[in-house]
């Protein structure tokens, strides 16, 4: 299968290569796509080098299936001239995500929705990614009515300008900055734009998005996004309200049964998921699996993955290896 990877010098596209080699899919030819300024720089896949090309140059090649990450204008440029070419393209830019005619997916969650018509399709928020897998057993199992989730976003979700400010920080030099603010040794509560509402973008990315791949509307999420000195990955502290009532041992057998789900939860021997353990990890750790006992019908937990695995590269390689299983592409 020929493969092009859009923005394959970039942390995301970098994660994609070493996914797509780690997990054996079938690619007969790689296609690295990057900017003008890249073009002609070499990639290492699998032991060979490939030159990066340019957008334009790898529609000509006719990729089966495209990787995209190269931000929300590359996608809304090329996305289009991709699919339009019969290149079916996977986006992981917000460009795509709330289209009504663009299918949201994770395929552990979701995965049912995709069919041959889909050329263009998008890859969730790393956030909602890791959260609504967690969701998914249990909203199937007791119906989720609302969930209040609190974010401890590693830095790596930036970018590398972000990796490079907090290590610039850690050294005490002066650097190039990704953020308002110092970020070693403090917290910001503030990732991507505000909106007139007084939430960020990331917020309300996590609210349209999970009700979007729940395919339910009626579960009414609130969100409040916050970026750590951290890399490795995210972490959520989820609270969940259900319309029925549960049992705590039958909620951990549910998430230990979830496809792509590892319960860390043993408070007793301190076992619990962190983003250490996380990462280079494709799978959603969950733990901290307890009762609100201010509330009825209502749970508390811990969810961790890797931001640039299964929040990003690993997702978009789990669409595609589910598209080649239909032979969709």
């Amino acid at each position: 299968m020929k493969v092009a990877v859009v923005g394959a010098t970039g942390l995301v596209g970098t994660e994609m290569l070493t996914v797509l080699a780690a997990r054996n899919f079938p690619v007969t030819e790689l296609i690295p796509v990057a900017s003008e300024r890249s073009k002609g720089k070499e990639i290492e896949f699998k032991g060979k080098k490939y030159k990066v090309v340019t957008p334009s140059e790898a529609i000509a090649l006719k990729p089966d299936v495209a990787l995209f990450s190269a931000g929300g204008d590359t996608s809304k440029e090329f996305a289009p001239k991709f699919a339009e070419a019969g290149i079916t393209v996977i986006d992981n830019s917000s460009a795509w995500r709330m289209d009504p005619s663009k299918k949201l997916v994770v395929p552990e969650v979701n995965g049912d929705v995709l069919a041959a018509e889909d050329k263009i399709i998008a890859n969730p928020n790393c956030s909602t990614i890791q959260m609504v897998v967690a969701l998914k057993p249990l909203h199937d199992k007791y119906k989720i009515k609302r969930v209040v989730v609190s974010t401890y976003q590693s830095v790596t979700g930036t970018g590398v300008k972000a990796v490079n400010q907090l290590m610039d920080e850690r050294a005490g030099k002066d650097g190039e900055k990704a953020y308002p603010y110092q970020i070693d040794l403090n917290v910001i509560p503030h990732i991507d734009v505000f909106q007139e509402n007084g939430y960020t973008k990331e917020e309300m990315k996590m609210i349209l998005e999970t009700n979007k791949i729940m395919r339910d509307d009626s579960i009414k999420v609130t969100a409040t996004t916050v970026r750590i000195p951290v890399m490795g990955g995210h972490s959520e502290s989820l609270n969940i309200e259900f319309e029925n009532d549960f049992d705590l041992n039958e909620v951990r057998a549910a998430l230990a049964a979830q496809s792509g789900c590892i319960v860390v939860d043993d408070p007793a021997s301190l076992q619990y998921p962190m983003p250490k353990d996380a990462h280079g990890r494709d799978e959603v750790f969950v733990g901290r699996i307890r009762r609100d006992e201010s509330q009825p019908n209502t749970l508390n937990m811990w969810v961790v993955a890797d931001n640039l695995r299964k929040g990003a590269a690993t997702n978009a390689v789990q669409i595609a290896e589910l598209l080649a299983e239909k032979a969709l592409i």
